[in-house]
């Protein structure tokens, strides 16, 4: 059996998970059922911003976020509404997304070009 690489695991994810584009996704910005989510790092963030009320958990930390029975458990990921990841490219997004679905969460979904995509669509970024 050969070793999937990354590039495997990214469509594999975006052929399982609803991606938006980001036109798209700025339709459903300001919907009370939405919350968007931002899966980069925090370096990432402190130089580019995040889009404007948006919760961000990185990556490395999502399942534990939203695993009602972890001590670091955000309530916010539980709450019964559409999340929509982002990351700087779409691809940490896909997987993310995927994950979430697996743990069994959903209505999930990803956002094609991730951030600079969105800032190009005419997102509203708040910047730190």
């Amino acid at each position: 059996m050969r070793m999937k690489s990354a590039k495997d695991l990214v469509a594999q994810a975006n052929a399982e998970v609803e991606t938006l584009s980001a036109e798209e996704a700025l339709t459903r910005l300001r919907q009370p059922d939405t919350l968007f989510v931002d899966v980069r790092e925090g370096e990432e963030l402190s130089k580019t911003g995040k889009i404007a009320g948006s919760v961000h958990v990185p990556r490395g930390f999502l399942e534990f976020h939203v695993d009602p029975a972890s001590p670091t458990h955000n309530a916010e990921l539980g709450g019964g509404k559409r999340l929509v990841l982002y990351c700087a490219s779409g691809n940490r997004s896909a997987l993310a997304a995927k994950t979430l679905k697996d743990m069994g969460l959903g209505p999930v979904s990803h956002i094609a070009g991730g951030f600079s995509a969105l800032e190009k669509a005419g997102v509203p970024v708040e910047r730190a």
